[in-house]
């Protein structure tokens, strides 16, 4: 059978097409957005704190740094939850690089160190507090919303990060205390993600990523009197953290044990002679 072509036929064919692509937007647009299209961080503040690291000598065994504060801070307006689903949202942080050195004259010296990270086996390590991994902290560092929730929820999610370490103004593997330390070195780099994660299917949004470093130079003089030794040689003033304009994703060995404080060794290289562990890990 033969199909006419006249205009009528043409004009309700086009007809049809258009409701139907019409239909096909209007059905795009109405579908809800999922929790990944939704969730939006509405606000994020990152720095170091500008005072220098500050030295602390009061004690006659070991001598006391602190460093400055880095601090994280964000905004983050979460949709409602569907169904029994429970979202945590919150900071994780693992160290990318470690560099630890107190020298001790012509002796040698003792080294904090991650061995993986060191040997290049493992491009990162969890810096978790220990207890709730993956995560930083789970006070201001994490919120949790159980669902079903009906509206949206506004969360503010804070985290902060400084070194407070001793060390002894003897050499490490000696009983004698007489004070050799003439030097402490440090410098560590880390990587800190804002994350969404699904606690039923473990689902892993990475919703911010900062990348932030501090360093440290400590000049001493042993022959000083206790109070007088140690002076800040650099930096005065830490580089601040930088916001990522596109997310990293996050390395697995930032989601699971050990932590960086179980895994380092506190190593002894001397001048002269094998290199020693002092303080093993504790994993």
């Amino acid at each position: 059978m033969r199909i006419s072509s006249s205009p009528d036929l043409w004009t309700l064919l086009w007809i049809v097409l258009l409701f139907n692509a019409m239909g096909c937007i209007q059905s795009i647009r109405c579908k809800p957005k999922s929790f990944r299209e939704s969730i939006t961080v509405l606000e994020v503040n990152t720095s170091i704190d500008p005072n220098p690291t500050s030295i602390d000598e009061s004690s006659s065994v070991v001598l006391r740094y602190r460093t400055p504060h880095f601090r994280a801070l964000a905004r983050v307006l979460v949709p409602p939850v569907a169904g029994n689903e429970t979202w945590t949202i919150g900071w994780i942080q693992a160290c990318n690089h470690m560099e630890f050195y107190n020298t001790y004259g012509n002796k040698g010296m003792s080294s904090w160190e991650l061995p993986d990270l060191r040997d290049g086996k493992i491009q990162a390590i969890s810096d978790s507090d220990g207890v709730n991994y993956p995560w930083y902290g789970n006070t201001t560092e994490t919120c949790t919303v159980v669902g079903p929730t009906k509206k949206d929820s506004n969360f503010t999610v804070g985290m902060n990060d400084n070194f407070y370490p001793s060390v002894t103004w003897g050499v490490p593997v000696s009983d004698s205390n007489v004070p050799q330390l003439t030097s402490i070195r440090r410098d560590q780099s880390f990587t800190t993600w804002l994350v969404a994660i699904n606690q039923a299917t473990s689902e892993t949004l990475v919703l911010q990523t900062i990348r932030w470093r501090m360093r440290l130079y400590i000049r001493v003089d042993p022959e000083k009197p206790l109070g007088h030794r140690a002076a800040l040689n650099e930096p005065v003033t830490q580089e601040q953290p930088q916001i990522l304009g596109k997310n990293e994703p996050i390395l697995s060995n930032a989601m699971v044990k050990p932590n960086a404080n179980d895994a380092q060794v506190l190593m002894w290289r001397p001048k002269n002679g094998d290199p020693m562990v002092v303080i093993p890990p504790k994993y």
